[in-house]
């Protein structure tokens, strides 16, 4: 089936995102030590591709203004599902075991500069690529392929889950991301992207924070 010009454009940051993820096998060899730092690059070339659709996405300014209450209601639960996230670390509910990993170092510390690039791609980039991506487009178009006309008060119970468990299926702990995916498509239903935007972005902070703080670098 042909995807229509609005599609590819909720697709093309998604897309991007994981070509990079891709090609970290082949980026190893070439850039040996570097290739940590190859995630600042990622990010940034993701936010040049979301600057560009950011205006062909009516979502994200139609209904910027989010109310007190309702950003408060984000906040809040995009910190419930930090705290799940860090519980739902069982093997059972699981792919396997991550990989060891390490950031860069530097004089026998983390490298803070990095962790500052790594915090913020995924707290203020990765939020508004996954979003506009699983919820707004691939939760709307599983119900209609002319999604912009589907109101997201009205997507199928069908839809949140099929979306929500695949988007689970992205992240090695999978029954976690599963649950973060049903948590922001209930906001999205709510009408605005930016609720599920900000307890997104709750969410990363916070796994972000914990990560640094304690060393358990397996969550990222």
């Amino acid at each position: 089936m042909r995807l229509d010009p609005a599609a590819l454009i909720r697709i093309a940051p998604f897309a991007l995102y994981v070509l990079f993820v891709a090609l970290r096998p082949i980026l190893g060899p070439l850039l040996g030590p570097a290739l940590p730092w190859s995630y600042a690059l990622q990010i940034g070339a993701v936010m040049l591709v979301l600057a560009w659709a950011m205006p062909r996405c009516e979502e994200l300014w139609q209904n910027a203004g989010v109310s007190f209450q309702s950003a408060m209601l984000a906040l809040a639960i995009g910190l419930i599902v930090f705290l799940a996230w860090i519980r739902l670390d069982l093997r059972w509910l699981s792919f396997g075991q991550d990989a060891s990993f390490e950031p860069p170092m530097r004089d026998g510390m983390p490298d803070y500069a990095w962790l500052i690039i790594r915090i913020f791609g995924a707290a203020m980039v990765v939020p508004v690529m996954e979003e506009l991506f699983w919820r707004s487009f691939v939760m709307r178009w599983i119900d209609a392929t002319d999604f912009r006309a589907h109101p997201p008060a009205r997507v199928s119970l069908k839809a949140v889950l099929l979306s929500s468990l695949v988007f689970g299926f992205e992240h090695q702990m999978w029954f976690a991301g599963f649950v973060a995916g049903l948590a922001y498509a209930w906001l999205y239903r709510r009408g605005n992207l930016w609720l599920s935007i900000i307890a997104h972005a709750a969410t990363n902070l916070a796994l972000g924070i914990y990560v640094v703080t304690t060393e358990q670098w397996r969550f990222w």
